[in-house]
Formats: C-alpha cells, structure tokens, sequence
C-alpha cells in the first residue's frame, strides 16, 4: 500500500550496545520533547534521537498555537467557562463525529495539565491569544508563547530540555527497530553522517518521528487531492512511523485525515494567519468572486483554493484586518517579502487580480446584503477601500494518520491488542481529526504532539522504575 525510505524490524533475544537507556524517543520535535521533559521529571532517564543536525520537524514551521482547557493561563485571562468535555464537543463537531472517543477524551484532558507542567516546572510562558476565535472552537483556548511562532516554540523546549540534563542525539537516523520473540521492543539501530551504524538498548520506545506529508508517493497515493498541492511541511516527514508499523502488523487509522491550509502565500512560500479570514476578510478567485465559506477552517480551504483556475486565490481585506495581519510574524515575514498589494479602489483591485471591476464590484457589495449569501457567511461589515491584496495556494502541511493506539499511546496490532512498551504519539500516530480533511480543528497538531507526548511519559514512566531513585 505504501512506499518510502528503507525501514525495517530486526528480531533478536538481546541487543549488543554500549548504551542502555529506560526509554527511547526517536523525533525530537514538540511531541518527543515534552516526553523526554515529563519523564526527566518523573527521573526516569531517556535519549532522544533526531535524524537532522538540529530538531524542528513540523513544529518549527508551524504558528507554535496549542489549544488546551482549564489552563493557569486561561484562567488568568478571566476564561472559566471551558473544560475537557467542552473542548472535546468542540473536537468532535468539527470531525462530524469521526474522530476516536477514547483519544479525544484523552487528549482534552491532558493537554491543559501538560501545558501547565511545562510553564511550571520547565519555563515557558504561555499567554492566550484572545483576539478571535479559531475556526470551530467555541470559547478562547489557544496558546502561544509571545514571539507567536513555531521556532520560538522549538527553541523553548530544547532549552529546557538542555537545562534538563537531557542527551538529545542529532544526525541519529533510525532505520531499523529491534524487538524479541514477544514482540517487546528492546533497541533501536541507526546510522550516523559518515555511514557508521549504532545501535541503543531500551526498556521502552516512543515513535514521535513524522507523519508521511514529505513522502511525494504516499500522498498520491492515500492523499490524491493533494498530490500536486504546495508542502508546507518538513521533509523528514517521510511515512517511517507507518513503514514500521506495516512491517509490525500494527493497526493504521485515518490515513485520509491531513491538515492543509488554504492560505499559503505563493511565490514568497510562507503562511498568512487565518485570523485576517475569521475577522472579515474574503478569499476571492481569478474572476473576482467569493467560492466559500471561509470561516468554516483553513485546513479544508486549501482543497477549494485548488479547485480554483490555476490553484489560485486572492487573500482581501482592509486596514483594520491588515494591522491584525501584522501581529503574525509569518505575515511581516512575507509583507517584507513583497507579497502584499494596496490598492486604493475598486479598478485598481481588479488590476491587481485581473478580472472585471464589476464582477468584483458585485462580490464586495455582496458582503453589505442583508440577505446571507448561498455560503451563509453573514458579514459584520463591508471592506473599505484601501484594499489590500495577498495571493495565495493551497498547501499541504501535516498528516493526521498514522499508527492507531490506546489511549495511554501504546501502539496497537491489528486485533486491538497493544504493544507491551512500544508508543507512538503526535506525527507517528493516528489524530483527532477523523479521515478527511473537513476534520481538522485548529491547533489539533500540535494538540495530538504535547498531548500525546505527555501521555506517552506517563504510561512508560509507571512500567519503569525511576532511574533516580535507584542511583
């Protein structure tokens, strides 16, 4: 069913290595390192492997934007009325129901928890992003550190994992994962840059490595509407997490589920925030007209944004929408880029995109009718002129299936049973966004990755021994 880079399962009674350690976290983006962080904090001792000279993966390229209720820091901002079942409603509508119980529950219960320990005990400061509201969230619950980006979010959890004492080992490829004759995992095999091969032993295995958006075959193949779309992704996501699981008889989930994004400023290759859509701006094709609804979510835009001639649309709003725009730094990134046009009327906006006035005309004066539009989208107020042109493409950014697992995220086979000590979370693992991309509520990645992480901590903290206690 599926293609990719060489990995494989090598069975053996015991491993030859130097290196012994409880648990083995191959990724080191979000979700490997708020595993490795939760379980220095339970003293149980862990090497994360990262396959690039510096860890970012998905994370780094993403907002940096995690939804959680019940926070400190939701609760600072005067926020009181939100809670996991709410939060887990809010999950559940937005995949029309499709998404598994077990895990949403899971995951709306601990990602406040987690987000709290990693401001408590390891130092980042979240604040709540209060402005608006996400497309299907129901009450204010994203979190941001204060720069508002992914980097900065990978920055913050490899210093604490630094200030941690934790070994993250990069340029560390993992290809081949070794388990005995009861399908315990007890080491993990992996090549360096000059081509020498290592092998580490481990008491337990945390898959927090990719999804398969980078692997150009598989996305034909179990993604085809967005075979020839933009990937906003990292490259590393190359399906080995699924590789794995097919060569183990796991268990695979919602390999139709993906988030996409319908605002992937082209040429300059950067993402413009969603928030501009949300407050009132408008997505308009070459012909000058609306095609959607843009409020329902960015992830299923980019499949209306390629259906449009040429895989073309125009992001436009005004002045008030555009000092909203620049509080992203991913949109002053590409405004110094050069991707943003004023226009000072009507003409020169259809100039800009290049159809008729009175086509265009005719869709902003739609936005002053009283009567809603077939869409639905009911406008608080019309665009005023200067107006303000951004031009954009559907991307694909990350998957959301993957490995199916138990609530406590170990790995399941394909007759429901787990895997004693192998764990999958984040990329590796199937979502909570169902099989589609309709599915996909906003922050659900980086949801799935600390949730999930934390979770995978818990669960491999209490089948081992802390390490500390016993030094």
């Amino acid at each position: 069913m599926t293609a990719g880079p060489s990995r494989h399962i090598r069975r053996a009674a015991q491993v030859e290595a130097d290196v012994h350690v409880p648990v083995a976290i191959v990724g080191g983006g979000a979700c490997g390192l708020t595993a490795a962080l939760m379980l220095a904090d339970a003293g149980v001792d862990c090497v994360v492997l990262e396959r690039d000279a510096l860890p970012s993966g998905s994370t780094a390229l993403s907002s940096g934007f995690i939804p959680a209720p019940g926070t400190r820091t939701q609760r600072a901002h005067g926020v009181l009325g939100d809670s996991a079942e709410r939060f887990a409603a809010d999950i559940q509508a937005k995949a029309h129901g499709q998404a598994a119980p077990a895990l949403v529950d899971a995951y709306a219960a601990s990602i406040g928890p987690a987000l709290d320990a990693l401001q408590e005990r390891h130092g980042l400061r979240w604040m709540l992003l209060d402005g608006f509201l996400y497309p299907g969230h129901s009450v204010h619950r994203m979190h941001s550190l204060p720069q508002k980006t992914g980097a900065s979010l990978m920055a913050a959890l490899q210093a604490a994992a630094a200030a941690a004492g934790i070994p993250v080992l990069t340029q560390a490829l993992v290809d081949t994962l070794v388990l005995d004759a009861e399908d315990r995992v007890i080491g993990v095999d992996y090549s360096r840059p000059d081509g020498s091969r290592e092998t580490l032993a481990c008491d337990a295995l945390l898959l927090a490595c990719n999804g398969f958006g980078g692997n150009p075959e598989m996305v034909r193949t179990l993604l085809p509407e967005m075979a020839e779309a933009s990937f906003g992704g990292h490259a590393g996501n190359d399906g080995s997490a699924i590789l794995w699981g097919e060569a183990l008889g796991a268990r695979l989930r919602d390999l139709g589920g993906y988030q996409g994004h319908g605002s992937w400023v082209t040429p300059q290759g950067a993402l413009m925030s969603w928030a501009v859509m949300m407050e009132g701006g408008v997505q308009l094709n070459r012909e000058g007209r609306r095609f959607h609804d843009e409020t329902e979510g960015y992830s299923e835009a980019a499949v209306h944004v390629l259906a449009q001639p040429g895989g073309i649309a125009w992001n436009v709003f005004d002045a008030p929408l555009l000092a909203l725009a620049r509080g992203f730094p991913d949109f002053c990134e590409a405004e110094a880029a050069g991707a943003l046009r004023r226009c000072e009327s009507v003409a020169a906006l259809a100039d800009c995109i290049g159809c008729e006035p009175s086509v265009l005309q005719a869709t902003l004066d739609a936005m002053r009718a009283r009567t809603p539009p077939p869409d639905g989208r009911v406008f608080a107020r019309a665009l005023q002129a200067p107006y303000f042109a951004v031009k954009v493409t559907g991307a694909l950014f990350h998957t959301q299936g993957g490995l199916d697992t138990a609530p406590d995220m170990r790995v399941l086979r394909q007759d429901g049973t787990p895997f004693a000590n192998l764990f999958a979370a984040g990329g590796a693992a199937g979502g909570v966004s169902g099989d589609a991309v309709w599915g996909y509520l906003s922050g659900n990645g980086l949801l799935s990755a600390v949730a999930g992480g934390y979770i995978a901590a818990r669960t491999a903290a209490a089948l081992i021994p802390s390490t500390k206690a016993s030094q």
